[in-house]
Parts: C-alpha cells; structure tokens; sequence
C-alpha cells in the first residue's frame, strides 16, 4: 500500500500533545498547511469580491478557488457550489426555500438513521407547509437502512427524501443510488448529508444521485465551514431569501454577508492536503481519486483490527456491523457508564468521546438516548499504536 502514515502524522501538530485521537467525527485534527493558509491570508490584504483593487482581485481569486477545490473533491459542478457557516445553516436555508412550495399532503422522507441537522429542518419545514413526514426506520440488530425502506414509503406526492452518506453514530452507508432511483422515479428531490462519509471515502455526488450534497469542512482537516453542492440549474430554479442589493447570480444568491475569505483559503488548502497524501501526479481530481482510494484500503484494515480486539476483551459490547459502513466504532462496557470510560480513556491519552452525537433518532432506536455509548472514529492520521493505547484502556477500564 502507498500510504506513509509517519509522513501524514508528522504534519499534523496537534499530534505533538501527545493524545490518540478518536474524536474525528466530531471534528478532524488540522495539518499545518491549512493552519498556514487561513494565517496568510488573514496577514494578506483582502477587501470584498472585485477587479479592481489587488485586495479585491485576492478576494475574488480566494472564492473562485474554493469553489474549484471543493467540485475537485466532490465532483461536482463549480458553479453549484455553495458556502456557509455550517451544515446545518445550508440545510436549513434549502429546507425553508423548498418549503414555500410544499403544500398539505406532500410528503416528505427522513430516516432515524440521520443526524438531527439533516432530520429536524426537512421536519420543521413539512410542519410549516402542512406537509406529512413519513419516517424511514433502520434494523436496529444489523443497523442496515435497505433500500426498500425507504423506497416503499416514496410515493406520487413525495416531494424530497433526505438519507445520510453515512451514519455518525454507527457508520452504516446506505446504498445512496439504489435510493436515488427510487426517489427520482416520483419526481422528487434527494438530499444527502455527507458530512461523516466525505472523509474517508471517493465522493462523487452524480453517481450517487444526489441532488443536494452537504459536507463540513472541518471534517476532514479544514476550517468551520459548511459546503453544499447542487446542480446550478436546480440552484436557479429556486429563491431564497436575501438581501435586495444582493446578486441573484447563483450560486452567490444562496450566501450572506461577506464570505469568510480566511476559511476558503484553509479549504483550498485541506483538498490540496487530501491529494496528496499519496504520492502521485495528474489533475487534483485524479490525485484525490488515488489518495481516498488508498485512504480507505488504509481504514478498513485498521477497523478489522480495533474490532476484533476490542471484541475480545470480556464485556464489551460492539454496536451496529453494517456490511458497509466508515471506520467507525461505538461499544458499551457492560456494568461501566459510557462517560466512566471516555473520562477514563481520556486521563490515558486517549481522545474517544461517548454520547448520542446529535444522532438523536438513531440513539432512541437503540435505547441510548440516557446512556449513549463511546464512539472510536478513526482518520488518516491514526495509527497502530492509537489502536494499541486504546484497546488497552478499555481492557483496564473494563477489568474494573
């Protein structure tokens, strides 16, 4: 395998404190080229987007880039790429602006799977509108969402479908185009959350079907901001709300206030980071394609190994085991709280958080809504010997 994890580590100088870090989910540790690109920028000269000025050339030259950089990543379309504070701010736009033309008996489909910011702002605006959700439940023993179980609840009133890439609780990957057909066969709309997939796998948001495609930058090595790619036709088809001086050109109708030039630049610089972490030549595209492609390789075999040693050690109980799912761990230890062994991990070194993780339909299926449970995530930076200080704090802890 072309993978030099040491070589990826050693860019990474939060790294240097010392901790094993499980917590990606939650938010990816930053390599210095991001940091350093976000500093630059901030030391540099930059007014609001124009010609004229050198300050504004900077500025114009920091989006246009940023939206190339993210359609390399994403392989999407440029000019439907759209930024903002978070994911869960875009949902929210598109979900109000989607709404307005939602009536009483359109229907709309979210999973328990999903991540509450990609559950309550389809929810909240079918309240609004007098429009019916119509709720996609996962096998709570195989944790797997079939496709079936979402496309018997699609009908001819169906408006859109909001399935995640991958869940961030369990890990499980729905099969993203098998649901595509269905929803597109009636006509509607599919929503993605990738927010926890785009890290570790080759996104590609046509093949997947997705009509809108949200991911967070500081997911994988970025800075906080949220990205949404769309087909810029779809994108001019709809009117969101915005300021009157405000361009109407999309996709810069979908973004208000001042974008935040600093962070695109530490965007650009976490998707030149991606391609190349493996050693190639070509397109950023095709780097990308080889870097994600190995990542994964790199991934799978650690996950094989955390869980098959943690399955070892007495009393701990391993949740979820989609066939198909991200490098992704939560467990239990039976007679321990979750937060006893994240406290306890945490006094070894060892950063993996426990808790429901906003995935609060997912977490009340499982019955871990009161507990919740600890998740160990894993990232192109972990390594051996993070799995080795993990799995020996559980043995300690659980020995208790």
């Amino acid at each position: 395998m072309d993978y030099d994890v040491a070589r990826v580590r050693a860019q990474f100088p939060g790294l240097a404190e010392g901790a094993a870090h499980f917590d990606g989910p939650g938010g990816s540790q930053t390599p210095s080229v991001v940091a350093d690109a976000v500093a630059d920028t901030l030391r540099s000269a930059v007014a609001n987007q124009g010609v004229v000025t050198r300050a504004e050339q900077r500025a114009q030259s920091l989006v246009d880039g940023a939206r190339a950089a993210a359609a390399d990543l994403l392989n999407a379309d440029p000019g439907g790429i759209v930024f903002g504070p978070s994911m869960t701010a875009l949902t929210y736009k598109i979900a109000y602006t989607l709404a307005r033309d939602w009536r009483p008996g359109d229907e709309i489909v979210v999973t328990r799977l999903d991540h509450d910011a990609h559950v309550r702002p389809w929810v909240q605006a079918a309240e609004r509108a007098g429009a019916t959700v119509r709720w996609a439940d996962f096998d709570t023993l195989s944790c797997e969402l079939p496709v079936d179980a979402v496309a018997r609840l699609i009908g001819p009133r169906t408006r859109l479908v909001a399935v995640t890439a991958a869940s961030n609780l369990l890990g499980t990957c729905p099969d993203l185009p098998g649901i595509a057909d269905a929803v597109h066969s009636v006509g509607a709309l599919f929503s993605v959350d990738g927010v926890h997939y785009t890290p570790h796998s080759l996104i590609d948001v046509a093949a997947f079907g997705a009509d809108f495609y949200f991911c967070s930058a500081y997911k994988f090595f970025g800075p906080h901001l949220g990205i949404l790619a769309a087909a810029p036709a779809l994108l001019e088809s709809l009117h969101p709300d915005k300021l009157r001086p405000q361009t109407n050109a999309v996709p810069d109708r979908y973004e208000w206030g001042t974008l935040p030039y600093e962070q695109l630049a530490g965007l650009i610089a976490a998707v030149d980071f991606i391609a190349d972490l493996t050693v190639s030549d070509g397109l950023r595209r095709s780097r990308i394609t080889r870097s994600m492609s190995t990542v994964e390789s790199y991934e799978s075999g650690l996950l094989v190994e955390l869980e098959s040693r943690l399955a070892e050690i007495p009393r701990v109980r391993l949740l979820g085991g989609a066939k198909r799912r991200t490098p992704t761990v939560l467990f239990s230890v039976d007679g321990v709280a979750p937060d006893d062994i994240y406290r306890g991990l945490g006094e070894r070194g060892v950063n993996a958080p426990a808790g429901t993780f906003y995935a609060y339909e997912a977490a009340a299926a499982l019955g871990l809504l009161e507990t919740g449970a600890v998740r160990a995530g894993l990232a192109p930076y972990t390594d051996a010997a993070d799995i080795d200080r993990l799995v020996t704090g559980v043995t300690e802890l659980a020995a208790r």
